[in-house]
């Protein structure tokens, strides 16, 4: 079978601008708990009350579907970033400010989503020490993990890259979430 790659008669450029944004992917990523879900809600609702085209994709959403059949191996987990990466760059054609919430652990696939994606990839670091992110461990995660109920857990059997120059480090124990929401308002400019 071959397979031929169309180019569109609407640039992402006219879509932009027929949604007066500036299409962007923000990437947030961080151990689990350490608040990437709760900080991309917030900027959702900002930007959506600002009348802008904003799409949250979270980690756990995407497991629920277009990476149900995937397992949380280390190929796996490359594969579900791959995956999102390819989602999150149609909806950046389409337009949209796309707001990613991703553990995404490993450095190299964090890369690959960023050159796919270009110029308009922001990744920010949601920076919160694992024992503040155990410590808020409302599905239990942490416990299960802990117990060797749960394999290749992200910080406890499972390794986190921190990411090595991200655009925007929110250091979560340090910050509310209010703090945290106005310094990415301030940097996106928003």
């Amino acid at each position: 079978m071959e397979i031929f790659q169309h180019d569109l008669q609407v640039t992402r450029q006219e879509r932009a601008a027929a949604k007066k944004q500036s299409p962007k992917v923000l990437w947030f990523t961080g151990l689990s708990g350490a608040g990437k879900t709760t900080l991309a809600n917030a900027l959702d609702q900002y930007l959506t009350g600002l009348g802008k085209h904003v799409y949250v994709l979270d980690g756990d959403n995407v497991r629920y579907g277009l990476s149900s059949d995937l397992s949380f191996s280390v190929n796996d987990r490359s594969e579900n970033i791959r995956r999102v990466s390819e989602v999150a760059k149609l909806m950046y054609e389409a337009g949209l400010i796309v707001i990613v919430a991703f553990i995404s652990p490993l450095n190299q696939d964090r890369q690959h989503a960023r050159q796919l994606i270009g110029e308009d990839f922001v990744e920010i670091f949601i920076d919160t020490p694992l024992e503040v992110a155990e410590g808020r461990d409302s599905k239990g995660l942490y416990k299960k993990a802990r117990a060797g109920e749960l394999k290749e857990f992200t910080g406890i059997s499972s390794p986190y890259e921190a990411p090595n120059s991200p655009e925007l480090h929110l250091r979560m124990d340090q910050l509310s979430i209010s703090e945290a929401l106005k310094i990415m308002r301030d940097f996106l400019l928003l």
